[in-house]
C-alpha cells in the first residue's frame, strides 16, 4: 500500500479536527501530518484511518486514537536529539510520531505478537528507533538512562519506580494513570529525589500488563 495525495489530505483533515481539541504544538501537527497512519492499521479498518478514533490491531490492543498521540506528544515537549523511553510500542504509530520530531526513540514492546511484526514493520516505511525491546516496561531501560522523556502508551494501576529513576533532572514521565479509566498524568523531575505532578484529564486506555515477576 501506498501513501497517496488523497491520504495526505485525509491527514490534513484529521490536523484540523486536533487543532480544534486544543492541540496547538504546531510541531506535533506536523509530525503527525507526516505518518501514514493508515500503514499501521489492518486492512479491514484502512479506510477509517484518519477518523479521530482508536482501532484493534494484533493482540487484543489498539492502535491509540490520534488525540490521544497528539496529547501525550505534545506534554512530552520533545526537542531534536531528545533521548526517549517509549512504554508499549503497539502498532508503532506513537514511535512513528516521536521519530518524526527528532527524537532518538528506545521503545519496549511486552506482546511478543506485536513486537515481532513491528520490529520488522516500521524500517520497511523508514522509521528505525534507536533500540526497540521485547521486555517488561515496568523495569524501563537502565542500561540507557537517563532519559530526557519516558512515554508510557498503556494504563497503569501505579506510576513504576524505575520510571521515574531513569528520567534527567529536567525530563518527564507522561503516563496514564488508573484502572478502567486513566487520569493522564504528567510528573516533572526538578531534582534528585523531586517530581511535580500534574493530572491533566480522563482517557481510555488497553491495560499494562502485570509486572514480570
Amino acid at each position: 500500500m501506498k501513501d497517496t495525495h488523497k491520504h495526505q489530505g485525509l491527514r490534513n483533515q484529521l490536523l484540523t479536527i486536533l487543532s480544534e481539541k486544543g492541540i496547538s504544538d504546531q510541531k506535533v501537527l506536523a509530525a503527525m501530518g507526516r505518518v501514514p497512519r493508515h500503514l499501521f492499521m489492518d486492512s479491514g479498518f484502512v479506510d477509517f484511518a484518519y477518523q479521530d478514533k482508536a482501532f484493534p490491531i494484533a493482540a487484543g490492543q489498539t492502535i491509540s486514537q490520534p488525540y490521544t498521540v497528539a496529547f501525550q506528544s505534545e506534554l512530552l515537549r520533545v526537542q531534536k536529539n531528545d533521548k526517549i523511553l517509549e512504554i508499549g510500542t503497539g502498532s508503532g504509530y506513537q514511535t512513528a510520531v516521536l521519530l518524526e520530531l527528532g527524537a532518538k526513540v528506545y521503545t519496549i514492546e511486552r506482546q511478543q505478537e506485536l513486537y515481532k511484526k513491528t520490529h520488522l514493520f516500521l524500517p520497511k516505511i523508514g522509521y528505525v528507533p534507536k533500540k526497540m525491546i521485547f521486555g517488561d516496561g515496568y523495569k524501563g531501560l537502565p542500561e540507557q538512562a537517563p532519559f530526557d522523556g519516558i512515554l508510557v502508551t498503556a494504563g497503569a494501576p501505579f506510576v513504576p519506580k524505575p520510571l521515574l529513576a531513569q528520567l534527567k533532572i529536567g525530563g518527564s514521565l507522561v503516563i496514564p494513570l488508573g484502572e478502567t479509566v486513566q487520569t493522564m498524568t504528567l510528573f516533572s523531575r526538578t531534582g534528585v529525589k523531586d517530581f511535580e505532578k500534574q493530572s491533566l484529564g480522563s482517557f481510555r486506555f488497553v491495560p499494562m500488563l502485570k509486572e514480570k515477576s
